[in-house]
Protein backbone atom coordinates (compact mmCIF):
# COMPACT_ATOMS: atom_id res chain seq x y z
CA UNK A 1 0.00 0.00 0.00
CA UNK A 2 1.56 3.26 -1.19
CA UNK A 3 0.19 6.35 0.50
CA UNK A 4 0.60 9.86 -0.84
CA UNK A 5 -1.41 11.75 1.74
CA UNK A 6 -3.23 10.96 4.98
CA UNK A 7 -5.88 13.18 6.51
CA UNK A 8 -6.10 12.69 10.27
CA UNK A 9 -8.99 13.86 12.42
CA UNK A 10 -7.79 14.11 16.02
CA UNK A 11 -9.88 13.82 19.18
CA UNK A 12 -9.46 12.96 22.84
CA UNK A 13 -9.31 9.17 22.42
CA UNK A 14 -10.01 8.04 18.81
CA UNK A 15 -8.17 9.32 15.70
CA UNK A 16 -9.66 8.75 12.23
CA UNK A 17 -7.39 8.33 9.20
CA UNK A 18 -8.24 8.79 5.51
CA UNK A 19 -5.43 8.01 3.06
CA UNK A 20 -5.14 8.34 -0.73
CA UNK A 21 -2.52 7.15 -3.21
CA UNK A 22 -0.83 9.10 -6.02
CA UNK A 23 -3.91 8.67 -8.23
CA UNK A 24 -6.22 10.08 -5.58
CA UNK A 25 -7.87 6.73 -4.85
CA UNK A 26 -8.85 5.99 -1.27
CA UNK A 27 -6.63 3.21 0.09
CA UNK A 28 -6.94 3.74 3.85
CA UNK A 29 -9.85 4.24 6.22
CA UNK A 30 -9.03 3.44 9.79
CA UNK A 31 -9.66 4.48 13.40
CA UNK A 32 -6.86 4.38 15.96
CA UNK A 33 -6.76 4.80 19.70
CA UNK A 34 -4.45 7.54 20.97
CA UNK A 35 -1.84 5.05 22.13
CA UNK A 36 -1.70 3.34 18.70
CA UNK A 37 -0.98 6.43 16.58
CA UNK A 38 2.80 6.62 16.86
CA UNK A 39 3.30 2.87 16.40
CA UNK A 40 1.11 2.91 13.29
CA UNK A 41 2.96 5.80 11.62
CA UNK A 42 6.34 4.36 12.59
CA UNK A 43 5.55 1.37 10.38
CA UNK A 44 4.59 3.49 7.35
CA UNK A 45 6.85 4.83 4.64
CA UNK A 46 7.25 8.63 4.84
CA UNK A 47 4.20 10.43 3.43
CA UNK A 48 2.26 13.64 3.84
CA UNK A 49 0.10 13.83 6.98
CA UNK A 50 -2.48 16.60 7.25
CA UNK A 51 -4.41 17.78 10.31
CA UNK A 52 -6.61 20.68 11.27
CA UNK A 53 -4.65 23.34 13.14
CA UNK A 54 -5.38 23.38 16.87
CA UNK A 55 -3.43 23.34 20.11
CA UNK A 56 -2.98 19.56 20.20
CA UNK A 57 -2.15 19.23 16.50
CA UNK A 58 1.24 20.92 17.00
CA UNK A 59 2.21 18.17 19.44
CA UNK A 60 1.33 15.45 16.93
CA UNK A 61 3.04 17.37 14.11
CA UNK A 62 6.28 17.31 16.08
CA UNK A 63 5.90 13.60 16.93
CA UNK A 64 5.06 12.48 13.39
CA UNK A 65 7.67 14.79 11.87
CA UNK A 66 10.29 13.07 14.02
CA UNK A 67 9.24 9.77 12.38
CA UNK A 68 10.09 11.17 8.94
CA UNK A 69 6.63 12.21 7.75
CA UNK A 70 5.85 15.56 6.15
CA UNK A 71 3.21 17.15 8.37
CA UNK A 72 0.91 19.98 7.34
CA UNK A 73 -1.58 21.90 9.44
CA UNK A 74 -4.45 23.73 7.72
CA UNK A 75 -7.04 26.09 9.25
CA UNK A 76 -10.23 24.37 10.34
CA UNK A 77 -12.47 26.93 8.61
CA UNK A 78 -10.97 25.95 5.24
CA UNK A 79 -11.79 22.29 5.83
CA UNK A 80 -15.49 22.78 6.60
CA UNK A 81 -16.62 23.37 2.96
CA UNK A 82 -15.26 19.92 2.00
CA UNK A 83 -17.27 17.98 4.61
CA UNK A 84 -19.92 15.88 2.91
CA UNK A 85 -23.28 14.94 4.34
CA UNK A 86 -23.53 13.05 7.57
CA UNK A 87 -20.74 14.63 9.61
CA UNK A 88 -18.66 12.12 11.57
CA UNK A 89 -14.99 11.53 12.34
CA UNK A 90 -14.29 9.64 9.12
CA UNK A 91 -16.06 12.29 7.04
CA UNK A 92 -13.94 14.94 8.74
CA UNK A 93 -10.74 13.00 7.98
CA UNK A 94 -11.81 12.69 4.33
CA UNK A 95 -12.53 16.43 4.18
CA UNK A 96 -9.08 17.21 5.62
CA UNK A 97 -7.44 15.00 3.01
CA UNK A 98 -9.46 16.59 0.18
CA UNK A 99 -8.81 20.14 1.36
CA UNK A 100 -5.06 19.49 1.57
CA UNK A 101 -5.08 18.46 -2.10
CA UNK A 102 -6.09 21.96 -3.23
CA UNK A 103 -3.11 23.74 -4.80
CA UNK A 104 -3.76 27.10 -3.07
CA UNK A 105 -4.61 25.78 0.39
CA UNK A 106 -2.74 27.85 3.04
CA UNK A 107 -1.02 26.16 5.95
CA UNK A 108 -0.17 26.92 9.56
CA UNK A 109 3.48 26.75 10.71
CA UNK A 110 4.18 24.06 13.31
CA UNK A 111 5.13 25.58 16.66
CA UNK A 112 7.92 24.22 18.81
CA UNK A 113 7.31 23.16 22.39
CA UNK A 114 9.16 26.28 23.62
CA UNK A 115 6.93 28.55 21.53
CA UNK A 116 3.79 26.90 22.86
CA UNK A 117 5.06 27.18 26.44
CA UNK A 118 5.78 30.91 26.05
CA UNK A 119 2.40 31.52 24.39
CA UNK A 120 0.74 29.64 27.25
CA UNK A 121 2.02 32.29 29.66
CA UNK A 122 0.49 35.01 27.48
CA UNK A 123 -2.85 33.21 27.30
CA UNK A 124 -2.85 32.56 31.05
CA UNK A 125 -2.20 36.25 31.72
CA UNK A 126 -5.05 37.21 29.40
CA UNK A 127 -7.39 34.84 31.25
CA UNK A 128 -6.39 36.17 34.67
CA UNK A 129 -6.81 39.80 33.57
CA UNK A 130 -10.28 38.93 32.29
CA UNK A 131 -11.15 37.22 35.57
CA UNK A 132 -9.87 40.23 37.55
CA UNK A 133 -12.09 42.53 35.50
CA UNK A 134 -15.09 40.31 36.25
CA UNK A 135 -14.28 40.32 39.97
CA UNK A 136 -13.84 44.10 40.06
CA UNK A 137 -17.15 44.61 38.25
CA UNK A 138 -18.88 42.25 40.68
CA UNK A 139 -17.41 44.10 43.66
CA UNK A 140 -18.47 47.48 42.28
CA UNK A 141 -21.96 46.23 41.48
CA UNK A 142 -22.55 44.71 44.91
CA UNK A 143 -21.19 47.80 46.64
CA UNK A 144 -23.56 49.98 44.60
CA UNK A 145 -26.48 48.01 46.07
CA UNK A 146 -25.65 49.74 49.37
CA UNK A 147 -25.09 53.17 47.84
CA UNK A 148 -21.27 52.96 47.64
CA UNK A 149 -19.79 53.92 44.28
CA UNK A 150 -16.27 54.59 43.06
CA UNK A 151 -14.53 55.50 39.83
CA UNK A 152 -13.84 52.72 37.35
CA UNK A 153 -10.51 50.93 37.13
CA UNK A 154 -8.45 48.62 39.28
CA UNK A 155 -6.58 51.62 40.70
CA UNK A 156 -9.80 52.71 42.50
CA UNK A 157 -10.32 49.42 44.34
CA UNK A 158 -8.52 50.59 47.50
CA UNK A 159 -10.79 53.62 47.78
CA UNK A 160 -13.85 51.45 47.23
CA UNK A 161 -12.78 48.97 49.91
CA UNK A 162 -12.11 51.81 52.35
CA UNK A 163 -15.61 53.18 51.75
CA UNK A 164 -17.10 49.72 52.32
CA UNK A 165 -15.20 49.27 55.58
CA UNK A 166 -16.30 52.70 56.81
CA UNK A 167 -20.03 52.10 56.19
CA UNK A 168 -21.72 50.76 59.36
CA UNK A 169 -25.02 49.98 57.59
CA UNK A 170 -23.73 47.08 55.46
CA UNK A 171 -25.01 43.74 56.89
CA UNK A 172 -22.37 41.17 57.98
CA UNK A 173 -23.23 38.62 55.23
CA UNK A 174 -22.63 41.30 52.59
CA UNK A 175 -19.34 42.27 54.21
CA UNK A 176 -18.26 38.64 54.12
CA UNK A 177 -19.10 38.32 50.42
CA UNK A 178 -17.36 41.59 49.56
CA UNK A 179 -14.32 40.51 51.56
CA UNK A 180 -14.10 37.28 49.58
CA UNK A 181 -14.22 39.23 46.34
CA UNK A 182 -11.55 41.69 47.47
CA UNK A 183 -9.27 38.84 48.63
CA UNK A 184 -9.67 37.11 45.28
CA UNK A 185 -8.90 40.36 43.41
CA UNK A 186 -5.71 40.78 45.43
CA UNK A 187 -4.69 37.16 44.72
CA UNK A 188 -5.31 37.47 40.97
CA UNK A 189 -3.48 40.81 40.85
CA UNK A 190 -0.47 39.20 42.50
CA UNK A 191 -0.52 36.36 39.97
CA UNK A 192 -0.79 38.83 37.07
CA UNK A 193 2.19 40.74 38.47
CA UNK A 194 4.28 37.57 38.63
CA UNK A 195 3.36 36.72 35.03
CA UNK A 196 4.19 40.26 33.93
CA UNK A 197 7.68 39.89 35.42
CA UNK A 198 8.21 36.54 33.67
CA UNK A 199 6.96 37.88 30.34
CA UNK A 200 9.14 40.98 30.63
CA UNK A 201 12.17 38.74 31.11
CA UNK A 202 11.20 36.75 28.01
CA UNK A 203 10.73 39.99 26.08
CA UNK A 204 14.20 41.21 27.00
CA UNK A 205 15.72 37.87 26.01
CA UNK A 206 13.99 37.88 22.59
CA UNK A 207 15.84 40.07 20.01
CA UNK A 208 12.83 40.28 17.68
CA UNK A 209 10.50 41.27 20.50
CA UNK A 210 12.87 44.06 21.55
CA UNK A 211 13.01 45.23 17.94
CA UNK A 212 9.21 45.38 17.61
CA UNK A 213 8.89 47.42 20.81
CA UNK A 214 10.20 50.40 18.84
CA UNK A 215 6.87 50.73 17.00
CA UNK A 216 4.70 53.43 18.67
CA UNK A 217 1.80 51.73 20.44
CA UNK A 218 3.58 48.36 20.76
CA UNK A 219 4.58 47.42 24.30
CA UNK A 220 6.37 44.33 25.66
CA UNK A 221 3.22 42.14 25.69
CA UNK A 222 2.26 42.99 22.09
CA UNK A 223 5.85 42.72 20.87
CA UNK A 224 6.33 39.31 22.51
CA UNK A 225 2.97 38.08 21.17
CA UNK A 226 3.96 39.06 17.64
CA UNK A 227 7.44 37.55 17.92
CA UNK A 228 6.15 34.21 19.23
CA UNK A 229 3.02 33.89 17.09
CA UNK A 230 3.98 35.17 13.65
CA UNK A 231 6.14 33.43 11.06
CA UNK A 232 6.81 36.31 8.60
CA UNK A 233 7.81 34.01 5.74
CA UNK A 234 4.30 32.56 5.81
CA UNK A 235 2.87 35.82 4.40
CA UNK A 236 3.57 37.28 0.99
CA UNK A 237 3.35 40.90 2.19
CA UNK A 238 2.34 43.10 5.06
CA UNK A 239 -1.12 43.46 3.53
CA UNK A 240 -1.62 39.70 3.68
CA UNK A 241 -0.51 39.74 7.31
CA UNK A 242 -2.96 42.53 8.20
CA UNK A 243 -5.75 40.61 6.45
CA UNK A 244 -4.84 37.45 8.39
CA UNK A 245 -5.16 39.35 11.67
CA UNK A 246 -8.59 40.62 10.56
CA UNK A 247 -7.79 44.34 10.19
CA UNK A 248 -9.00 44.72 6.60
CA UNK A 249 -12.56 45.52 5.42
CA UNK A 250 -14.96 42.70 4.72
CA UNK A 251 -15.92 42.64 1.04
CA UNK A 252 -19.36 42.09 -0.45
CA UNK A 253 -18.42 42.85 -4.04
CA UNK A 254 -20.06 41.61 -7.23
CA UNK A 255 -20.52 42.65 -10.84
CA UNK A 256 -17.33 44.69 -10.84
CA UNK A 257 -18.62 46.94 -8.05
CA UNK A 258 -16.51 47.01 -4.88
CA UNK A 259 -18.36 47.17 -1.58
CA UNK A 260 -16.28 47.38 1.58
CA UNK A 261 -17.70 47.00 5.06
CA UNK A 262 -16.33 46.75 8.58
CA UNK A 263 -13.16 44.85 9.43
CA UNK A 264 -13.49 41.12 8.85
CA UNK A 265 -12.33 39.94 12.32
CA UNK A 266 -11.44 36.72 10.52
CA UNK A 267 -7.98 36.22 11.92
CA UNK A 268 -6.08 36.28 15.19
CA UNK A 269 -8.34 37.82 17.84
CA UNK A 270 -5.68 38.45 20.50
CA UNK A 271 -3.19 40.16 18.16
CA UNK A 272 -5.97 42.25 16.65
CA UNK A 273 -7.12 43.38 20.09
CA UNK A 274 -3.60 44.23 21.25
CA UNK A 275 -2.84 46.26 18.11
CA UNK A 276 -6.12 48.20 18.27
CA UNK A 277 -5.62 48.98 21.97
CA UNK A 278 -2.08 50.19 21.22
CA UNK A 279 -3.29 52.31 18.29
CA UNK A 280 -6.03 53.82 20.48
CA UNK A 281 -3.39 54.81 23.04
CA UNK A 282 -1.30 56.51 20.33
CA UNK A 283 -4.32 58.44 19.02
CA UNK A 284 -5.20 59.65 22.52
CA UNK A 285 -1.88 61.51 22.59
CA UNK A 286 -2.16 63.00 19.09
CA UNK A 287 -1.96 66.79 19.32
CA UNK A 288 -1.09 69.42 16.70
CA UNK A 289 2.38 70.79 17.24
CA UNK A 290 3.84 67.69 18.89
CA UNK A 291 7.13 66.63 17.35
CA UNK A 292 6.31 62.92 17.54
CA UNK A 293 3.00 63.28 15.66
CA UNK A 294 3.36 62.76 11.89
CA UNK A 295 1.15 64.93 9.63
CA UNK A 296 -0.64 61.95 8.06
CA UNK A 297 -1.86 60.82 11.50
CA UNK A 298 -3.15 64.31 12.32
CA UNK A 299 -4.99 64.37 9.00
CA UNK A 300 -6.44 60.87 9.63
CA UNK A 301 -7.77 61.82 13.09
CA UNK A 302 -9.22 65.05 11.70
CA UNK A 303 -11.09 63.26 8.89
CA UNK A 304 -12.26 60.05 10.58
CA UNK A 305 -13.87 59.05 13.89
CA UNK A 306 -11.27 58.08 16.47
CA UNK A 307 -12.23 54.39 16.59
CA UNK A 308 -12.05 54.15 12.81
CA UNK A 309 -8.69 55.94 12.86
CA UNK A 310 -7.45 53.50 15.54
CA UNK A 311 -8.29 50.51 13.34
CA UNK A 312 -6.55 52.14 10.35
CA UNK A 313 -3.49 52.83 12.50
CA UNK A 314 -3.54 49.24 13.81
CA UNK A 315 -3.51 48.04 10.20
CA UNK A 316 -0.45 50.19 9.52
CA UNK A 317 1.22 48.91 12.70
CA UNK A 318 0.62 45.31 11.59
CA UNK A 319 2.18 45.96 8.17
CA UNK A 320 5.13 47.72 9.81
CA UNK A 321 5.65 44.82 12.21
CA UNK A 322 5.64 42.31 9.33
CA UNK A 323 8.22 44.35 7.40
CA UNK A 324 10.49 44.56 10.44
CA UNK A 325 10.22 40.81 11.13
CA UNK A 326 10.72 39.85 7.50
CA UNK A 327 13.78 42.08 7.00
CA UNK A 328 15.19 42.23 10.52
CA UNK A 329 15.19 46.02 10.45
CA UNK A 330 14.64 48.47 13.29
CA UNK A 331 11.70 50.86 13.27
CA UNK A 332 12.32 54.02 11.25
CA UNK A 333 10.31 56.99 12.42
CA UNK A 334 8.68 59.21 9.82
CA UNK A 335 10.53 62.56 9.70
CA UNK A 336 8.28 65.35 10.96
CA UNK A 337 8.71 68.75 9.28
CA UNK A 338 9.54 71.67 11.55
Amino acid sequence: MELKRIGMDTSKHVFSLHGVDAAGQVVLRRDLRRGQVEAFFAGLAPCEVVMEACGGSHHWARRLGALGHQVRLIPAQYVKPFVKRGKNDRADAAAICTAAGQPDMPGVPVKSAAQQAALMLLKTRELLVRQRTQLVNALRGHAAEFGIVAARGTAQIEALLAAIAADPDIPPPALEALGLLSARIAQVSEQVGALDAALLAQHRANPMSRLLEGIPGVGPITALSLALTVEPGHFASGRHFAAWIGLTPRQNSTGGKTRLGRISKAGHRRLRSLLIVGATTVIQHVRPGRKATPPWLLDLVARKPRKLAAVALANKMARTAWAMMARGEAYRRTPVPA
